[in-house]
């Protein structure tokens, strides 16, 4: 159900899955004022919310998927209308709800702290990352590099370019790094879309080319897999997440990471990773330096993938299923 055709539906319908449509100008409004309506027909069991926030009245059984609190904790970094959308349905959302899934004990301890009715209702379901995201042998890693006109490897980042991805204080490590290994830094190539508030970094970003910096864009996927594949890791330097779904994939393809401490993409990397305080600078230069040591290092590489092997979507779907029959038995009793 949406309030506008979802840019999936054709996936969507191929495989089994009703797609309702009930017009209205905005997503809020819609979920709001007329989706309740439609939940009281009394042909809806339970009602999952994939996004952050429920119905206020909601009278069926729900389910909310909570990615992170970005809106609590870093409202700075996010557009006014998201802010507009979120803050005055989430403290209802948490109270409302039969359970809530989260994709992290981190943001399960968040929610539990900012909301004491959530205590007992979060379950953590971590997400999953595709097939597709694998490792290859050293001499393919070496024809993805040529591809990419870095024949001896270079720094991955992935993410949209707004402001709590970061990327600011990534380049001023890297030019930290540069000043003091020269032509021998990798060059740094970041993956992901224009975003909010991003004309300042992609004016930094156009002065930096010419020293090793490139935007490549937003990838599709066959690209962003080969992306990882090849490079000597991924730094994640997010200031807020909610989980950090490239750690994941860059771990999959066997690539160890750098992640900010204390965060939840910290959580997904586990021992894959090393890290530093999300506004040092000076620290990240040295976690960087720390990957580029042992970057292409097998153990280094087999650890990365015993780590992704948590991360699966056929088992986050089961588990969620299992969510949704425990929901409506304790509803029967």
């Amino acid at each position: 159900m949406a309030h506008r055709e979802p840019a999936v539906a054709g996936e969507l319908r191929s495989l089994g899955v009703a797609v309702e449509v009930q017009p209205a100008p905005l997503g809020v409004v819609w979920q709001q004022a007329r989706l309740p309506a439609r939940l009281a027909r009394g042909d809806i069991d339970l009602f999952w919310s994939p996004l952050l926030t429920l119905p206020r009245r909601t009278p069926v059984p729900a389910v909310v998927t909570v990615h992170d609190l970005a809106v609590l904790h870093v409202p700075e970094t996010l557009p006014w209308k998201v802010r507009w959308s979120l803050l005055p349905f989430l403290r209802s959302s948490v109270e409302r709800a039969d359970r809530l899934v989260v994709g992290t004990e981190r943001v399960a301890r968040e929610i539990e702290t900012a909301f004491p009715a959530a205590r007992g209702k979060c379950a953590v379901v971590p997400h999953g990352v595709d097939p597709v995201f694998r490792p290859v042998d050293a001499s393919e890693r070496r024809a993805i590099r040529d591809e990419l006109g870095a024949p001896g490897g270079y720094l991955l980042a992935v993410g949209t370019l707004e402001p709590r991805k970061n990327l600011p204080l990534l380049l001023d490590a890297w030019e930290r790094l540069r000043a003091e290994r020269g032509e021998a830094t990798p060059p740094l190539l970041l993956a992901g879309p224009p975003g909010w508030k991003d004309e300042a970094l992609r004016r930094r970003l156009a002065q930096l080319a010419d020293a090793g910096v490139r935007h490549l864009g937003r990838l599709e996927r066959p690209a962003l897999v080969r992306a990882y594949q090849g490079a000597l890791g991924l730094v994640y330097p997010s200031i807020y997440e909610g989980f950090g779904l490239p750690v994941a994939e860059a771990l999959a393809c066997g690539r160890a990471v750098v992640v900010a401490a204390d965060g939840s993409p910290a959580e997904v990397a586990g021992d894959a990773g090393w890290t530093f305080h999300a506004e040092s600078a000076e620290e990240l230069a040295v976690a960087i330096e720390r990957l580029l040591a042992t970057a292409d290092d097998p153990e280094i590489a087999a650890r990365a993938r015993r780590r992704a092997q948590r991360y699966s979507w056929p088992v986050a779907a089961a588990r969620l299923g299992e969510i949704f029959r425990a929901v409506l038995a304790e509803r029967a009793r």
